[in-house]
C-alpha cells in the first residue's frame, strides 16, 4: 500500500517538478504507478499540510488530514481531468477534508456547550488576557470563512480569483472576508 512508503510532511524532501514532468507522473500514477504518485505526493505534501494545519490548528490532526487528502487523491486520481493544476485540485480536497472534519468536531463539541457555559470560557477574553499573542492562535480564533480566505491569500499567496474558484464563492466575497480577517487580527494584536 502506498502509505507505507510515504513520509510525514515534516520528513518530506521537496521535489521541484515542472509541468511537463508533472503531467507524465499524473498519467503514470493514474495507471497505478505508486512511485509516480509518491513524487506527486512529495511535491505537494508540505503545502497541503500547511493548509490542513491552518484550518485545524492542531498538528496531529493536520497530519491525519494530510494523509486523508492523499488517500482520497489516490482513489480519485482517475477523475482528475487536468483542467486545473494538480496542486489546485489537491488544495480543494484539503480544504473540503479539513472543513468536513472541523464540522464533525464542532457537532461533537456542541454536546458539551452547557459545560463550557458553566466555566464561562470566552475565547475573546482569552485572547485579550494573553500577554504575548501568538499569531497562529489569533488566526485560529478568526471566523471560519475569514480564516480560510486569510490563509489562502496572505499566507499561501493565492489570488482572489483562485480563492473564489477553490471555495466556490464570488471574488468580492473573498475580498470582504480578507478585510474582515485582517481587521479582527489587528484588534487581537492591539489588545
Amino acid at each position: 500500500m502506498i502509505e507505507e512508503k510515504m513520509t510525514s510532511p515534516a520528513e518530506n524532501k521537496f521535489y521541484n517538478v515542472n509541468k511537463e514532468d508533472e503531467d507524465l507522473f499524473i498519467t503514470r500514477a493514474k495507471e497505478g504507478d505508486t512511485n509516480a504518485f509518491e513524487i506527486l505526493y512529495r511535491n505537494n505534501v508540505s503545502r497541503v499540510y500547511s493548509i490542513c494545519l491552518r484550518i485545524s490548528s492542531d498538528k496531529r490532526l493536520a497530519e491525519e488530514l494530510t494523509q486523508d487528502v492523499f488517500v482520497k487523491a489516490w482513489e480519485k486520481l482517475k477523475f482528475f481531468r487536468g483542467e486545473s493544476l494538480l496542486s489546485t485540485w489537491l488544495f480543494r480536497i484539503a480544504v473540503n477534508t479539513s472543513l468536513l472534519e472541523k464540522r464533525k468536531r464542532k457537532r461533537w463539541f456542541a454536546r458539551f456547550k452547557n459545560f463550557s457555559d458553566l466555566l464561562n470560557f470566552d475565547k475573546k477574553v482569552f485572547i485579550s488576557l494573553s500577554t504575548s499573542i501568538d499569531l497562529d492562535k489569533a488566526i485560529a480564533y478568526l471566523p471560519e470563512k475569514a480564516r480560510l480566505v486569510f490563509i489562502l491569500h496572505d499566507i499561501e499567496g493565492y489570488r482572489h480569483d483562485e480563492i473564489s474558484e477553490l471555495l466556490s464563492v464570488k471574488s468580492g466575497t473573498t475580498k470582504a472576508q480578507l478585510h474582515r480577517a485582517r481587521k479582527l487580527l489587528r484588534k487581537a494584536i492591539e489588545k
